[in-house]
């Protein structure tokens, strides 16, 4: 799974992240190889994985931002198992445990207002070892190369993301790959 991820993010490294279900049909149309899932619930999830699936994409689902689950290792086991997506991404550790636990890619999602919570972030990042980590805003190049630098970890830049400048500056700065909720850098 961490290979093909890797793979798929160098091939091309803009991740459709989709926050309204209406949306959806638009990713899966995109050139996007990846969509992150910022919406959904216990009843529409499973389909809208196997669509995304269906179209040969992968789906990461941001599992706090998900109804109708709680954020437990029984909600972990049941999407691991049930729905089966690629991966998940939250912000909570104790999930990001549980998924590495349970061999489900985990993306550690960062909000960084701060140094503190900078620096927060880059002792969560040592402690949990996610597989990827996320970093909002994305428009921060000094955060993205100092969070590499510090972590070695494998960085995504997102949030805030409008132009194709934020993209290209995301990247210089050594993030991996870019998701945004903006239609128009799914197709750059």
């Amino acid at each position: 799974m961490k290979d093909t991820f890797f793979q798929r993010i160098q091939n091309n490294p803009i991740i459709a992240a989709v926050n309204d279900v209406n949306c959806l049909d638009e990713a899966i149309d995109s050139p996007a190889d990846m969509v992150f899932m910022l919406t959904g619930n216990i009843f529409n999830l499973p389909e809208m994985v196997e669509r995304v699936k269906a179209a040969d994409m992968q789906i990461y689902i941001h599992l706090d931002l998900m109804e109708g689950f709680s954020r437990d290792a029984m909600a972990m086991r049941y999407i691991g198992e049930r729905i089966q997506p690629h991966g998940i991404i939250t912000t909570k550790s104790n999930l990001i445990k549980i998924a590495r636990e349970m061999n489900i890619f985990a993306i550690q999602r960062l909000f960084i207002l701060d140094s503190l919570s900078l620096e927060t972030g880059i002792k969560s990042i040592h402690a949990n070892r996610p597989d990827a980590v996320e970093v909002l805003p994305g428009i921060m190049p000094k955060v993205i190369r100092q969070v590499r630098a510090e972590t070695k970890a494998a960085v995504i830049a997102g949030g805030l993301i409008n132009d194709k400048e934020d993209v290209i500056e995301s990247l210089k700065a050594g993030a991996i790959g870019v998701s945004s909720s903006n239609q128009a850098i799914w197709s750059l």
